[in-house]
């Protein structure tokens, strides 16, 4: 397969952790709104975080970016209604119920057609470089990143990078197994360094039949990393590893946004 140019971004969360109000002090009336509505990809840091997002899709060289959105968000088609990107082209897909990750990812089914595609999250801000080489790969992989350095360099605080995924990586560079709620006993396993998902992929088309295939997780949610384990084990689809280095930023709660918003401050988003 050729180097991917679309990348899909899950925006469809209920934003649940956002709503809460712990951590407004020093928001101002704009993001205590958005806020409040829970849309974390649209809180306001001088421009909407998506802003950001999408800027970073496109100095990493990808062209088209579908947006997976609830019927509800018209916040986010009306903002880029009146605001198009230059660099990066739009498009928009309905996730009807928050069913889960997965499930969000067969929303794009019909968008994507035959094409590599990168999935990420829009409540995060990926390194440039780490788009960029899953962009350049060519074939299904994942980014991952190492869990002390991301603790060190990122927003995240230690506690909540702990309980993020965890992958296996063999010999010859690629997934063998991610964990998405690691035990203490898979962490020693595991060794060091200890790489992290953030949920940066690229994905080829038979991802959307291992979406299908799965069943709901223990919250009742059809999880993406269910899919890719499906996906390795049943359908025999290698998955690349990419490690990067590199802080990843979090939009999870209000008490980010400052911590975001300070690691953003010079960068001006054009996407």
């Amino acid at each position: 397969m050729t180097r991917s140019e679309k990348a899909v971004i899950l925006a469809r969360g209920l934003g649940t952790r956002m709503r809460k109000a712990d951590g407004a002090a020093g928001l101002d009336k704009d993001q205590m709104a958005v806020a409040d509505a829970g849309v974390k990809a649209m809180i306001p840091i001088g421009r909407p975080f998506l802003d950001y997002v999408l800027s970073g899709l496109a100095d990493a060289g990808y062209t088209e970016a579908c947006l997976v959105i609830g019927p509800e968000h018209q916040i986010v088609r009306s903002y880029y209604g009146e605001n198009p990107p230059k660099r990066i082209q739009i498009r928009f897909a309905i996730q009807e119920k928050p069913l889960g990750t997965a499930d969000a990812v067969l929303a794009v089914k019909d968008v994507i057609g035959e094409e590599l595609f990168l999935v990420i999250n829009s409540d995060n801000y990926y390194p440039v470089e780490a788009l960029n080489g899953l962009r350049e790969l060519g074939r299904p992989g994942i980014a991952l990143f190492e869990r002390d350095r991301l603790i060190a360099e990122s927003n995240i605080p230690g506690e909540r990078v702990q309980k993020f995924a965890v992958a296996r990586v063999s010999l010859d560079g690629f997934l063998e197994h991610i964990y998405e709620k690691p035990s203490e006993e898979s962490i020693r396993a595991l060794g060091t360094p200890l790489y992290v998902s953030m949920n940066c992929w690229v994905f080829s088309p038979a991802i959307f039949r291992a979406c299908l295939s799965i069943s709901p997780s223990a919250r009742g949610e059809l999880e993406l990393t269910d899919a890719v384990q499906y996906a390795i084990d049943a359908l025999k689809e290698p998955f690349a590893v990419l490690t990067c280095g590199g802080p990843v930023l979090d939009l999870s709660n209000r008490s980010d946004i400052a911590a975001v918003a300070e690691k953003l401050r010079g960068i001006n988003p054009a996407p």
